[in-house]
């Protein structure tokens, strides 16, 4: 096998080494069917245990509650953005959303599709560098939306908000899913695209409570519902079959290694091992994010010049680091480092990074 490569992209994503080469073994032959996973019948016995496993799996790691269903659909969180307001909207309440940075704004886009929408706190004063604090939702609205993580700007809740008991909380946690304990009973309802921390593109997890199923007007297209998928265990159509197997399989790998609590301590370390780096370089390096509001899951930084940025994701290639530019929208340099990232590889990366501020400064 050549010789793999860090990978910093902020998704699709690292996966685990175990689960790619399992995955790799049972390719052609899946359980003794003769069948590749890719071609098996999503109504077979043999892909059956597999959803089921999957479910079971993200109960028992995430601690939730019998009154959540895990749905397993297509389309991406994107795709939440407005099935979330279609799903949750109460005619004459408007709905509440923070708003931190790109992806909270599409998310706010789609709403407005559905009714009224109030940003009741905004970062954008600082160009998203922050989460916002205190805030106050109403209790009179539909629900209340936050975003987990903003990927660009590299910024993470450190803690949840608060909502008055009868408002649902909504939160897109498709970068940092999993990547820390979280109680679910303080949410409504969870989403998330699993191209980071989850699996691979082409399947999204949806965590709803029970009791918000029914809110949806009847006249929805049946696919649009929740609730379908709710009723049919998320069998109503053909599933994504091949990417819940692989979700399935790097479940089944973090509860090896420990669960979720582990995953959090590994998180916490790596993040701290590069922010430290940018926070000792006097000033090479630069954060974007501020200290309290910084990500786990991706570190942004800047340079001098945008310049001396291309020299360094040049450089860092070389030594197969790679996807360490940032994002289009704002440029700069930026770390992914989900579940799947190793010590080791994190540990290369600072290594490359003190050098190279040696070379440059």
């Amino acid at each position: 096998m050549k010789k793999r490569v860090y990978n910093f992209y902020a998704g699709p994503a690292t996966l685990p080494l175990p689960v790619l080469k399992k995955a790799q073994e049972e390719l052609l032959d899946f359980h003794g069917t003769g069948m590749s996973v890719l071609e098996i019948s999503h109504r077979s016995k043999e892909y059956d245990e597999v959803h089921k496993k999957a479910s079971e799996l993200l109960k028992e790691l995430m601690g939730i509650p019998s009154n959540y269903k895990i749905l397993w659909l297509q389309g991406g969180a994107s795709t939440q953005f407005f099935m979330t307001p279609l799903n949750l909207q109460i005619n004459g309440k408007p709905m509440e959303y923070v708003h931190t940075g790109a992806w909270a704004k599409k998310a706010i886009k789609e709403a407005k599709l559905y009714g009224e929408v109030k940003i009741v706190a905004s970062s954008e004063d600082e160009k998203f560098t922050y989460i916002p604090k205190n805030i106050q939702f109403s209790d009179k609205v539909a629900y209340a939306h936050i975003t987990g993580n903003e990927t660009i700007g590299g910024i993470e809740w450190q803690e949840w908000p608060k909502v008055p008991n009868q408002v649902p909380l909504v939160c897109d946690m498709s970068s940092n899913f999993i990547d820390k304990v979280i109680d679910v009973k303080k949410f409504g309802v969870i989403y998330a695209g699993a191209q980071k921390n989850l699996g691979p593109a082409g399947v999204t997890v949806v965590i709803v409570r029970e009791d918000l199923l029914n809110r949806v007007p009847e006249n929805t297209p049946t696919m649009l519902k929740w609730k379908t998928h709710a009723e049919k265990d998320s069998l109503y159509n053909t599933s994504p079959c091949f990417a819940i197997y692989l979700c399935e399989l790097v479940l089944e790998h973090i509860k090896m290694l420990g669960g979720i609590p582990f995953m959090e301590k590994q998180n916490r370390k790596k993040a701290k091992m590069i922010y430290d780096i940018i926070d000792k370089s006097n000033g090479f390096y630069k954060g974007v994010a501020k200290k309290e509001s910084r990500s786990l899951m991706n570190i942004t930084f800047n340079l001098a010049t945008p310049e001396l940025e291309a020299k360094c994701v040049d450089e860092a290639k070389k030594k197969d680091l790679i996807g360490l530019k940032g994002h289009r929208d704002v440029g700069g340099m930026r770390a992914s480092i989900y579940n799947a990232m190793s010590v080791e590889g994190v540990s290369t990366l600072c290594e490359f990074l003190e050098e190279f501020q040696e070379k440059n400064q």
